[in-house]
């Protein structure tokens, strides 16, 4: 998934085409393709890697004609490749579609495709909607798509043109974005306005459910039920550049904000409440093995270490397996213990991070198990895994690790239930208690979004001073660790996190009106612990910012601001106390002046040690 656009009307397709997938690039992509009707000749041309390298196979194989579709491709489901790229056929050849989202059941939907003697040409989930539509189709694409959507489960937002109906596009959505901008004798389709935005500033919005037909001068969108649906365009102001970033200031602003779906999509069809199992599909630890495991290495840098942090709880605590964490720029340089029943989990948001591979492939020379939690299909780490657990978080651009961090505490809860019900460490009553909060935490982190204005009044309070203390107990220290590194790496402020049972052993002795201290204190087993170590800040004169589940008459008195979240499973709460601390690094940052998308001497995947 990942950029779609369409074109329809007197132009040549694959000209701008091209041009709304150059506009798209901000978004990341493995893999690009296009398909151009060229009088009644469905032309497809596919290439990986960059638009430059399908701009090359035009230039060797140009495409004429018009209408047209066009994609770039982040790998879900299949490695990067010409033939897993998007625009995918059906076995006639006549028709093509191009789709972002995930669908849940394709393992089913492909299974009984072949028994019809259908020919699957690609690893996709996207593949299989192409036949789907192909079984239901007899001259009439809108209707063959919209019976198909009833077999499908999951999110997409999908453009289907036939080579039988050239006057036509048929799209429809169901989560991912999907918008039409309305031109004279011409109209586009995008996954995002600033593809065509230098075409054209009417747009329409594709609500959920809703299918639509496009021809070059008209528009009509129904419901799944085939009732007309009334749409007012909308006239878009915003510049091409802050259309890239969906109104919002900054990319990281925008990924924070995106976490919601993220998470969604982390969780989506990976959970089966009626079975009591968690579904990852590119795990093929038997159970003979997880009950084997006598050792969990968790290997990561920078944030996805704090992740791996918060992992250790959640592996001990939900399998029992006894688990350390190790820095992979540090691991190679001592004699770590690992054996063939020993488990190495890599975490690492691109899959290239240099440090990290290193330390895998020592591990797997030891003779370990490899299991990697990333974002980025067919990158390094995952072709050198035994089991991949992705984070479908999507493309991420600022600098500053937001929904990859998150939806890598998720897959954690994930896997460590998965290895729970596999050794027999849990029960099916708390397997379900997680599940059922684990599946409620992306609305509740829509409510912390909604606390945006005061997170940022709060941080107009606060950006000037020089140095914060950020302190956590138990499964929140690695939050506090990761709410200070946001804050220094974007806003260049002194940051430290601390187990807030440690400030006694020295840093105690900097805590003055001077020294803001951010304290996390859920109703958790150790809340009254914390709740002594913010008197003894108190007591000293420090200034108290709280982060809590609750809004209790201590917490109220003590705190000088107080920021609360939703409640959850003590387990599933770190994803929430993590979002506020990135909206007030993100505030502090913007009131600051720095450059937060790409703050200085950062890159996005250290890739050399």
């Amino acid at each position: 998934m990942c950029g779609i656009v369409g074109y329809i009307g007197p132009d040549r397709a694959a000209d701008i085409l091209l041009d709304g997938l150059r506009r798209l690039e901000y978004r990341g992509y493995d893999s690009s393709g296009i398909a151009v009707l060229d009088g009644t000749n469905l032309q497809t041309r596919r290439s990986v890697g960059k638009i430059i390298e399908l701009e090359r196979v035009l230039s060797e194989n140009p495409a004429g004609g018009s209408p047209g579709l066009g994609h770039t491709r982040w790998a879900t489901h299949g490695k990067p490749s010409e033939e897993n790229a998007h625009p995918h056929r059906d076995c006639t050849g006549r028709l093509v579609i191009v789709h972002n989202g995930i669908i849940e059941n394709y393992r089913t939907l492909k299974e009984s495709l072949v028994k019809n003697n259908h020919r699957m040409a690609s690893e996709t989930d996207t593949e299989v909607i192409a036949h789907i539509i192909e079984e239901h189709y007899d001259g009439n694409l809108y209707e063959a798509v919209r019976l198909s959507l009833d077999r499908i489960e999951g999110v997409y937002a999908l453009v289907a043109l036939h080579a039988d109906e050239p006057d036509k596009l048929v799209i429809a959505r169901y989560g991912p974005p999907l918008v039409v901008g309305l031109g004279s004798g011409e109209m586009f389709v995008a996954s995002d306005i600033p593809a065509v935005l230098h075409r054209t500033r009417e747009f329409i919005y594709l609500g959920d459910g809703e299918i639509g037909v496009v021809t070059s001068d008209s528009v009509r969108i129904t419901n799944r039920a085939g009732e007309t649906v009334d749409h007012q365009p909308i006239t878009i102001l915003w510049d091409p550049v802050s259309a890239e970033k969906g109104g919002y200031k900054h990319f990281m602003q925008k990924e924070i904000h995106e976490q919601p779906q993220a998470l969604a999509d982390t969780l989506r069809g990976r959970y089966f409440e009626s079975e009591g199992r968690v579904l990852l599909d590119d795990l093929e630890l038997s159970e003979d093995f997880a009950r084997s495991i006598d050792r969990c290495i968790i290997i990561a840098c920078g944030t996805s270490w704090h992740a791996g942090l918060v992992g250790q709880f959640l592996i001990e605590e939900l399998a029992g397996i006894p688990t350390t964490v190790d820095y992979g720029s540090e691991f190679r340089y001592r004699n770590p213990i690992v054996g063939d029943r020993s488990l190495a989990l890599a975490i690492t948001q691109s899959g290239e991070t240099a440090d990290t591979l290193a330390a895998v492939r020592e591990c797997r020379e030891k003779g370990a198990r490899i299991l990697s939690i990333c974002n980025v299909v067919g990158s390094m780490v995952t072709r050198e895994s035994d089991d991949i657990l992705y984070t479908h978080a999507g493309p991420e651009i600022g600098v500053a690790s937001t929904k990859a961090f998150t939806t890598q505490l998720a897959c954690l809860v994930l896997l460590g239930l998965f290895l729970g019900r596999r050794r027999g460490t849990i029960d099916a009553s708390r397997f379900h208690k997680v599940m059922d909060r684990l599946v409620a935490v992306p609305q509740q982190v829509e409510t912390i979004l909604a606390q945006e204005a005061a997170i940022e009044k709060l941080a107009s309070q606060f950006y000037s001073y020089s140095n914060f203390l950020f302190l956590g107990r138990g499964v929140h220290f690695p939050i506090a660790l990761e709410g200070a590194l946001k804050l220094k790496e974007i806003s260049y402020i002194h940051a430290e996190g601390y187990p807030a049972g440690e400030m006694k052993h020295g840093p105690i002795a900097l805590i003055d009106e001077n020294m803001p201290v951010v304290f996390l204190a859920p109703r958790d087993s150790v809340y009254e612990k914390v709740l002594a170590n913010l008197e003894e800040v108190k007591a000293r004169g420090g200034v108290v910012i709280t982060v809590a589940d609750h809004d209790d008459e201590f917490l109220v008195e003590k705190s000088d601001h107080l920021i609360t979240i939703p409640q959850t499973d003590p387990l599933l709460t770190p994803i929430l106390s993590t979002v506020p601390l990135q909206l007030f690094a993100y505030h502090v940052a913007v009131l600051r002046g720095t450059d937060v998308d790409q703050p200085r001497n950062l890159a996005k995947s250290v890739t050399v040690e």
